[in-house]
């Protein structure tokens, strides 16, 4: 990863804990999916209310880093702290604690998209939803979920029988 230092700040965020029956992150094949993460810190909710009323869109920007934070601090735990091995983020999710007409869900998203690409450049470049809701649990002003193409752990077989030289 061209950036991979850059990284190392997530290590030592605490993924908060999940609130139901899921887990912070699944595998299949090299896809990471990682589920929503609030703008949350050490399990208080740093970021409350609806965005247009209870706060701005600049704060609602960094509501939406925070979430990418916790995202990236799953991830780096999917990758046992190799984060060598992400490729690619694929596609985010992001959801805008608001009410209508509010329609800068957007430029809100942005704050966690700003994130991924800062730090891992064109590779960080990812397909995108940003939507309004009414709620997010905790009274959350934005969720944002994530997937990332990962490789597989360095020194594991990688289903190739190997080739015997002669």
């Amino acid at each position: 990863m061209e950036n991979a230092v850059n990284f190392a700040e997530f290590a030592d965020i605490a993924i908060p804990t999940p609130t139901g029956n899921f887990v912070p992150f699944c595998q299949t094949g090299d896809l990471v999916y990682l589920a929503g993460q609030t703008c949350s810190r050490n399990d208080k909710m740093l970021y409350c209310g609806q965005v247009g009323v209870d706060l701005s869109v600049a704060d609602a920007q960094k509501a939406a880093r925070v979430c990418m934070q916790n995202l990236l601090a799953a991830l780096y735990r999917a990758v046992d702290g190799d984060f060598s091995r992400v490729q690619q983020c694929v596609k985010v999710n992001g959801y805008v604690n608001s009410l209508a007409p509010f329609a800068d869900g957007p430029t809100v998203i942005n704050g966690a998209s700003d994130l991924v690409v800062a730090l891992m450049g064109e590779r960080g470049r990812h397909a995108r939803t940003a939507v309004g809701v009414s709620a997010l649990p905790g009274n959350a002003a934005v969720e944002v979920e994530a997937i990332f193409r990962v490789s597989a752990p360095h020194g594991t077989w990688d289903g190739q029988a190997p080739v015997i030289e002669a």
